[in-house]
């Protein structure tokens, strides 16, 4: 039997790899009887508030891209792309703004070693490896760019061994690539750049102090012998969605950090709360190998340490991160802020493994512009979403009375509480977005290849297809979007009505539900919506992280992609298309307005630098020839 190349599945391929499923069952007649694109969709899925119903079964008018090109759109859609970069509207442009290996500082090598993959010296004075969410700062008249460096490529980043790992060395580089970068950038004769030696730059990674806060700040469970206080953790890991708080700092959400543990005693006794986060006896880096402090038969209480949101201070470079206990404990895709009617935050939180739940934090205190910050993210509850069948919901507070758990416990084991709480099992909620000018929020349900009768999540959930429940496909191949529209428009209420925005699908390949939603067409394809972020002008930018083969039931969808909607008509459009094999994710733009940053992940040779040159994610700036605003 042929080895598995672990090199490069994805995080949650790989974390099924490492806790196998039973086999999933024929679904295709649970489709039918779960629910018809008549019966379910035309229930739940409604374009704008208090907008007319559109089934499924009425798709729009025309299936041309270019006549959904009306209205909000300033720019003609674009064809789907199957090659090897980056295509953009007619009278728009792009240029790479920063590639992993490039120098922050004047003493980094000036170019990446295409035979080594950089040296361990300037590993952590470049910008590092696979990019993902990113915020842009203005800070006193200076733009500052936080991005975030979700993981490594082995094969890419260490190409001398072919992705061995096979000494301290090669982990502490691996470590050094990973984490945030904190970026002054600019715009010149040449285009948007770097500020090379910016007092701004800096690097965060695996190895970079950071203050613990909150609830389970102190707490035995977090107690190392490095750190007995149980105060101050090492780096952050796995950052992957993002988030920018009312006060102007930078919020980074660790999200797979389960694969960097293993054990080097294979008969170790794993902790029972390691379980439900995947952790086990090999992580994907082998830094157990040789780093003891992610040796879990050493350091058993070093996983509670991480699967946090971080906030950092980009207009303080001396400042430290600090993990945020009180926003839980889990796989964080992203941190979307919103301010309630009274000035209490309301930050809302996605949990990214299949059967996992959506989350959101409500402060106990107010936000007051200029008013000390410090204690907002620390004091306030938590409460995780119940979508009910009828097309309302609640959020319910994670406390000790519907818990069963202290107030530490439902930081620490955060999907443990959900659980005990009756929240609604998800198509692994990814990004989530607040609609600046209206009172709603919008989440993406990537894909869910458990979900199915009788499936459950590893806390036991069941994680079935549900008719009428923002989950209703069983094998979810193409994910979907959620809405909600908060009771009083009131972000801190606890009841909320929702639906669909979009189901993505294929009508061209499939007649039932995997056709999508009656706003997919064959001029707009495209599965796993990933990434979302909305502009000033309440336009929902979505970015896809999915299957780019372009064969069977994703024939027609090209390579993953960042399109346009309108949450008024349901119109979406595509506006950019990245290299193949990448995933397009992280956006922000600059302070005018006139340029976009799309981050470029993990593509495959030769972007950007060419044939024979190593693949680089990079950040790449968009903008219109005749200087307007974007989009």
């Amino acid at each position: 039997m042929k080895d598995t190349d672990l090199s490069h599945l994805s995080w949650d391929d790989w974390d099924e790899h490492h806790n196998p499923r039973p086999e999933a069952p024929e679904f295709d007649a649970v489709v039918e009887t779960a629910l018809s694109r008549r019966g379910f969709i035309g229930s739940v899925l409604a374009f704008g508030s208090g907008a007319a119903v559109m089934g499924v079964g009425s798709l729009l008018s025309s299936t041309s891209a270019e006549a959904q090109a009306a209205g909000r759109f300033a720019f003609t859609p674009i064809p789907i792309q199957t090659d090897a970069t980056v295509h953009v509207p007619e009278g728009y442009r792009w240029s790479v703004l920063a590639r992993w290996g490039d120098p922050l500082f004047s003493d980094a090598a000036p170019d990446l070693d295409q035979a080594t993959g950089g040296d361990l010296a300037s590993s952590d004075r470049v910008f590092g490896e696979n990019t993902d969410g990113m915020e842009l700062f203005n800070i006193g008249g200076r733009q500052v760019i936080a991005v975030n460096h979700e993981y490594v490529n082995k094969d890419v980043n260490l190409p001398a061994s072919g992705g061995d790992v096979a000494s301290a060395e090669d982990v502490r580089k691996l470590q050094n690539l990973q984490g945030v970068t904190v970026m002054e950038v600019a715009q010149g004769a040449d285009g948007w750049q770097i500020v090379v030696d910016s007092p701004f730059n800096r690097r965060i990674h695996h190895n970079t102090e950071t203050r613990i806060a909150g609830p389970a700040a102190g707490d035995p469970l977090l107690q190392t012998e490095a750190d007995p206080e149980g105060m101050t953790a090492l780096g952050t890991l796995n950052n992957c969605g993002s988030g920018q708080t009312p006060w102007g700092t930078y919020l980074t959400c660790e999200e797979n950090f389960n694969g960097y543990f293993g054990s080097t005693d294979a008969d170790f006794e794993l902790p029972a709360d390691y379980a439900r986060y995947g952790i086990g006896h090999e992580g994907r880096y082998a830094y157990e190998a040789h780093d003891a402090r992610f040796d879990v038969s050493q350091t058993p209480n070093e996983p509670r340490r991480f699967g946090y949101v971080v906030e950092i201070d980009p207009a303080n470079p001396d400042s430290r991160p600090v993990k945020r206990t009180a926003l839980g404990r889990f796989k964080h895709e992203n941190a979307a802020c919103a301010v309630a009617r009274d000035g209490r935050v309301v930050v809302y939180l996605g949990d990214d493994e299949r059967g996992e739940y959506l989350y959101k934090y409500v402060s106990n205190g107010y936000y007051q512009p200029g008013g000390p910050t410090d204690h907002l993210l620390d004091d306030g509850t938590l409460h995780v979403a119940r979508f009910d069948t009828d097309g309302t919901g609640e959020w319910v507070a994670l406390t000790p009375e519907a818990t069963g758990m202290s107030e530490v416990e439902i930081c620490v084991f955060t999907r443990q509480a959900a659980s005990a709480a009756g929240g609604t099992t998800m198509d692994r909620p990814e990004w989530v977005a607040v609609n600046p000018i209206a009172v709603e929020g919008y989440c993406a349900l990537t894909n869910n290849s458990r979900r199915a009768p009788g499936w459950t999540n590893a806390g036991g959930d069941l994680v079935e297809p549900v008719s009428g429940s923002p989950n209703p496909r069983a094998e979810n191949r193409y994910g979907q979007i959620v809405r909600w529209f908060p009771s009083n428009d009131d972000h801190a209420a606890n009841l909320f009505r929702w639906d669909l925005y979009v189901m993505a699908g294929n009508p061209g390949v499939h007649a039932d539900a995997n056709a999508g939603s009656g706003n997919i067409h064959q001029g707009n394809l495209f599965n796993s919506p990933d990434g979302m972020q909305f502009d000033t002008a309440g336009i929902l930018w979505i970015q896809t992280d999915g299957d780019d083969s372009n064969e069977d039931g994703f024939a027609g969808m090209g390579n993953n992609q960042m399109l346009a909607g309108d949450p008024e008509t349901g119109e979406i459009v595509r506006f950019l298309t990245g290299p193949q094999g990448s995933e397009v994710t992280g956006l922000t733009w600059s302070s005018d307005r006139r340029t976009m940053f799309v981050g470029i992940q993990h593509p495959d040779a030769p972007f950007p630098d060419g044939e024979g040159r190593l693949p680089r994610s990079s950040v790449v700036a968009v903008w219109r020839d005749d200087g307007g605003l974007v989009g």
